[in-house]
């Protein structure tokens, strides 16, 4: 065996961070891709955005695509929880020169990001990959530092999180990423295996999430009243079978249009769903 093809085996090595990394990209790529979504921006719409569009979300990722590696290797080496942050905040700046302010990664990049260096973490202690429940269970390592990391008390979504009293994404990654484990990794496995396609899985997940999600990003375009009439779309749109009934497509079609009309965007649970894809893929990458 040459030196690249055992550099390329070993679990926590740089070559195993930058698959991790390009898993994680492609993930981003895929939630991107999808349509139709409710409010969200796709190839063919700017969903209920007017500030940004595909091009916009394209140039995000070609600024994060190091990233994602670069947390990878420091999650496999065990580098304290401050080398992430500091990692996140350079990648928070480049994303914005990237797309001239505007934010369109700044929750993947932290929760992908966690979710991506977990993952090394596990790889380098297991020998191998991890399930993606065990991926998520390993974010906890570092619970006390999100709880002692600053917070940006102005941001759109620590408003909505404090008028609203729900929990953010700091407390879902404390806990492990509870809505990962038991809403989307299992509807994402249980779709694939039930013979939908992958585009069709990751719709079906979407829903999934926004029906169960306290969705800072709708909370903050809707309030209360939007994330519930937000859940109520998405939990009418599987109780009739959601991406497995038939006319799938042109059903959730007329949702994102009922989205756009009155401006809501699940932008966290788009969050979501690309993790949820990473933490599938990884376990074969």
């Amino acid at each position: 065996m040459n030196a690249v093809a055992h550099s390329a085996a070993q679990p926590g090595s740089a070559v195993d961070c930058a698959r991790l990394g390009r898993v994680a990209v492609a993930s981003l790529h895929a939630e991107l891709a999808l349509a139709p979504k409710p409010g969200l921006v796709t190839p063919f719409d700017r969903g209920s955005h007017h500030d940004m569009d595909a091009g916009t979300f394209l140039r995000s990722l070609f600024a994060l695509r190091h990233y994602f590696t670069a947390v990878a290797r420091a999650g496999a080496t065990a580098a304290p929880f401050d080398a992430l942050r500091q990692r996140g905040i350079a990648a928070e700046a480049a994303m914005l020169r990237a797309t001239s302010g505007i934010n369109t990664h700044r929750g993947a990049i932290f929760s992908l990001g966690l979710l991506v260096a977990a993952a090394a973490a596990c790889r380098s202690r297991l020998g191998h990959a991890a399930t993606g429940e065990q991926v998520c269970l390993e974010v906890r390592r570092w619970a006390a530092d999100f709880a002692n990391a600053p917070l940006d008390a102005a941001s759109p979504g620590q408003r909505a999180r404090a008028l609203h009293k729900v929990p953010g994404v700091r407390e879902q990654a404390a806990a492990g990423y509870p809505l990962l484990r038991a809403v989307a990794l299992p509807s994402l496995r249980d779709a694939l295996a039930n013979g939908l396609t992958r585009e069709a899985a990751m719709c079906h997940t979407l829903m999934q999430l926004v029906a169960h999600t306290d969705d800072l990003n709708l909370l903050h375009r809707g309030g209360a009243d939007g994330l519930r009439w937000a859940r109520q779309q998405a939990q009418d749109f599987l109780a009739t079978g959601g991406a497995f009934a038939p006319a799938w497509r042109a059903r959730l079609k007329l949702v994102a249009d009922a989205f756009v009309a009155r401006r809501l965007s699940p932008g966290g649970s788009a969050d979501l769903l690309a993790c949820s894809v990473f933490l599938l893929r990884q376990e074969r990458a």
